[in-house]
């Protein structure tokens, strides 16, 4: 059985009230070594904190605004919001970041958000957890600077362009690759080809983007096998190999017991 991490799930959505606890057993008992429970909001962060508490050394988590939320982003109260769940144990700020797709918050209130958290990182000395969609130039400019300040982060749910993992690869940063490698449509192992083994985490961004044989479904954490199963291939690893090795990448990024970055 290959060991895994999902390094991004979002156990404490609405989708799972019915049923969390069973899916993270789930997930243990078919290889899962950790599962990274990522608070999106406030609201989230504190709801993962209470499932963490609960599966303690299995289930961590992280806490952060996200972009769609950064025109409610308020710099007098979240930097303390966050701050206080680092010191109770959260292990990264984020999901935070870029979305010019949808444009939920004006740019300029995301880009502001997203700079500030990038500063919290730095001072609480966390990796940060990022989210980007169509901002590919912006994004780009901000994680070199973060790089160059020596943060330390990760591109969530990557999938291109190759000149954005270029510059991430270059300010030290992982990519993690989500079960949209699966996808009929996904035509790019260049770029899981072209990351460096030491800098590759695998998720499932769980409830959403099930992973090819189960699209169409609620996704869960112990989907993350079949995107395990691709990387894999696309490395020319075994399934047992490319588990330990993503294993390991999560533990070293996220700063997890037993590990030294």
């Amino acid at each position: 059985m290959a060991r895994f991490i999902d390094s991004h799930v979002h156990l404490a959505d609405p989708a799972f009230d019915d049923d969390c606890d069973a899916l993270i057993e789930g997930a243990r008992v078919t290889g899962a070594v950790a599962l990274i429970c990522i608070g999106e909001s406030l609201g989230a962060a504190d709801r993962a904190e209470v499932i963490a508490a609960r599966w303690p050394g299995f289930v961590y988590w992280t806490a952060g605004v996200h972009p769609h939320d950064a025109a409610s982003y308020d710099p007098d109260t979240v930097p303390d919001a966050i701050r206080g769940h680092v010191a109770r144990g959260a292990v990264a700020i984020g999901e935070c970041g870029l979305d010019y797709h949808y444009d939920h918050s004006p740019r300029p209130q995301q880009r502001r958000a997203f700079a500030e958290q990038l500063a919290l990182a730095q001072q609480l000395g966390r990796p940060v957890v990022v989210h980007t969609r169509e901002a590919v130039d912006d994004t780009a400019a901000m994680v070199a600077e973060a790089g160059n300040a020596g943060i330390k982060g990760v591109l969530h749910c990557f999938s291109g362009p190759a000149s954005l993992a270029e510059v991430a690869i270059a300010a030290g940063w992982y990519l993690s690759f989500s079960g949209v490698v699966t996808f009929k449509k996904w035509m790019d192992d260049a770029l899981i080809q072209a990351a460096p083994l030491h800098r590759i985490l695998i998720e499932t961004d769980a409830p959403y983007l099930a992973p090819v044989p189960h699209r169409g479904k609620r996704n869960v954490p112990s989907f993350v096998a079949h995107t395990l199963a691709h990387v894999a291939r696309a490395r020319g690893l075994s399934v047992d190999e490319m588990g330990d090795v993503t294993t390991h990448n999560a533990q070293v990024f996220f700063g997890l017991a037993g590990v030294t970055p």
